[in-house]
């Protein structure tokens, strides 16, 4: 059967995914595509089997919640895997879910990508026998990974950052008059997190901050990003769904630690990252990671580039404190931030991430 399963389990993997299906179709435009996502996979011509609204979560407590919806997913997709429904499997992050999948459709010999690996070399090196053992391909999107996930003995291919492929959709001046911010105004952008369980940990504590930065920046506008409704408390701040938008109009960003990160730094946005997790999350997590930052741009550059405040160090008062000096772009802080992007976006790779990844998945399919 010309036909191939691509699941992504949150929004970032359902834009990933999306991506590598429309180079797929491009590439094989008789092949099939049944997809774990959402819409944009739905929008790319995938047949979604299942929506990621009910699986996505993150942390070790919260994601116990899900566990029932992912055991019946699981057993429907082990069902179709016995029944030899597809050629080849691409899985896009997640690993929790994932790799359970990935043994499935190894023991039933179909082959298996991944894409956006596990980050293993921050935690969870326990995971790398289940790569060896049931992923053909490790795509990776991180410089650094290539070279680290072949001294584990598993095979991987560094495809470039998907981040390189997404248009800067508008310059500032149509992304202020966009958001009606006028083109002296100091502007701040604020990055809760897509995901649930991150904005309610973290929009009270970013909110906070920018109504500090409010009293000490006059004239301060602030845009919330990648959000579908503006959460409360911040009344007169403009929401940005698409965050390059929300970046482009931006003089400083306040990011989570994520991958928003790396959409910062490559619009030249200088950045405060901060994060916070359940208290047992956070507990397992002192014990088993083994990085020295936890923001994505400051792994890539190797260093310090923007400042981090993790759990009860991410206050209000201290994310203020590193944010002010950013909305001048002459002062030290902003621009020892904006010539490390540079270095940051070359590390990075070049466009067509999601064709690579597509090329794999047709090479182990064939």
């Amino acid at each position: 059967m010309n036909r191939v399963l691509v699941s992504a389990g949150e929004p970032s993997g359902d834009l990933h995914a999306a991506a590598v299906v429309a180079a797929l179709r491009r590439l094989d435009p008789d092949l099939a595509v049944a997809a774990v996502g959402g819409e944009r996979l739905r929008a790319a011509g995938a047949e979604v089997l299942a929506d990621l609204d009910q699986l996505s979560a993150i942390g070790t407590v919260e994601a116990a919640g899900s566990a029932a919806a992912h055991w019946r997913l699981l057993r429907r997709l082990d069902g179709q895997f016995a029944a030899g429904a597809y050629r080849a499997v691409l899985l896009v992050d997640y690993p929790g879910f994932h790799l359970r999948v990935a043994r499935r459709a190894a023991a039933w010999g179909i082959p298996v990508v991944y894409y956006v690996a596990p980050q293993l070399w921050a935690w969870g090196a326990w995971r790398a026998a289940a790569l060896r053992q049931h992923v053909r391909r490790l795509a990776v999107v991180l410089p650094f990974e290539e070279s680290y996930f072949r001294s584990l003995g598993i095979p991987s291919t560094f495809v470039g950052h998907p981040l390189l492929d997404r248009p800067h959709a508008v310059s500032r001046a149509e992304a202020r008059r966009g958001l009606g911010i006028d083109d002296g105004e100091p502007t701040l952008t604020v990055f809760p997190g897509l995901r649930r369980v991150e904005r309610e940990r973290l929009w009270p504590v970013f909110r906070e901050a920018a109504l500090l930065l409010r009293r000490s920046v006059p004239g301060l506008r602030i845009v919330v990003a990648a959000s579908e409704q503006l959460p409360p408390g911040l009344d007169g701040a403009a929401l940005a769904p698409d965050p390059s938008v929300a970046l482009s109009a931006a003089d400083a960003a306040l990011c989570k630690s994520g991958t928003s990160t790396l959409e910062a730094a490559l619009s030249g946005t200088p950045m405060v990252i901060a994060y916070r997790a359940s208290p047992i999350s956070f507990w397992l997590a002192r014990r088993l990671v083994r990085v020295p930052h936890i923001g994505l741009v400051n792994l890539v550059a190797e260093r310090r580039v923007a400042p981090e405040f993790l759990q009860t160090a991410a206050q209000p008062d201290r994310l203020h404190d590193a944010l002010a000096p950013l909305f001048d772009a002459s002062d030290d802080a902003a621009r020892r931030q904006v010539e490390a992007f540079d270095e940051v976006r070359a590390r990075l790779g070049s466009p067509g991430a999601a064709r690579r990844v597509a090329e794999l998945v047709l090479a182990e399919a064939a």
